[in-house]
């Protein structure tokens, strides 16, 4: 299941190119980052809503909620002047191992939820979609990168780094120990985040566009 932007068009479609190839619809690096903003948007309204789902039918106590999320161990920057902050690369490198990072979990998760008896069919189509929409957006936001990278605006090296931190939190054993309300509370923290990330990021290199 694929998620259009706002004119109809798949993000993950093969005619989106970040440069001007044969074949390819051309996009600006501002394009690029509506496209993805817009994703995450998306993203983070869908555990929003299954938020409220697991809250009506489970009413979990605040002892049940863990505060400690397998994204632990990935450093993010805490508040939007310290985004504001860090190096563009290192801004994008936490977006980009954030999502790599829920891979697993999120398809955990939706196995789960198809197995919930309380919950219909379409609350199960909606932690699909949200697990789906985590690699979309992942390769969105790799798009994004390669155009910075081709304009110069960030290093080459960005695609070599932390991979191994995020990979190691996806399959950390940590997550699977938690229950579906804490990994749904976790998802929603950092999809917002990566969410707000995307916009700082964009009104930094692009501010003339929409900020």
């Amino acid at each position: 299941m694929k998620q259009n932007d706002e004119k109809g068009v798949p993000m993950s479609s093969t005619s989106i190119c970040t440069n001007s190839q044969t074949g390819c619809h051309f996009l600006s690096l501002a394009n690029l980052f509506d496209r993805v903003i817009h994703h995450s948007a998306r993203m983070h309204g869908i555990s929003n809503d299954l938020h409220s789902e697991f809250e009506l039918y489970f009413l979990p106590s605040k002892n049940r909620v863990s505060r400690n999320c397998h994204t632990s161990t990935i450093l993010t920057p805490n508040g939007k002047e310290n985004a504001q902050r860090i190096a563009r690369e290192e801004l994008t490198e936490v977006i980009l191992k954030l999502l790599l990072a829920w891979r697993d979990p999120l398809w955990h998760f939706h196995q789960n939820m198809a197995r919930h008896h309380k919950f219909n069919n379409l609350s199960s189509n909606k932690s699909l979609e949200m697990s789906e929409m985590v690699h979309e957006l992942r390769k969105g936001v790799q798009k994004v990168a390669e155009k910075m990278q081709m304009l110069g605006i960030i290093s080459n090296s960005l695609g070599t780094l932390g991979s191994r931190e995020a990979l190691l939190a996806s399959d950390s054993p940590e997550w699977r120990l938690m229950n579906d309300y804490n990994l749904l509370y976790c998802f929603r923290r950092d999809s917002n985040k990566i969410q707000n990330y995307l916009k700082i990021l964009k009104c930094r290199i692009v501010p003339e566009h929409g900020c």
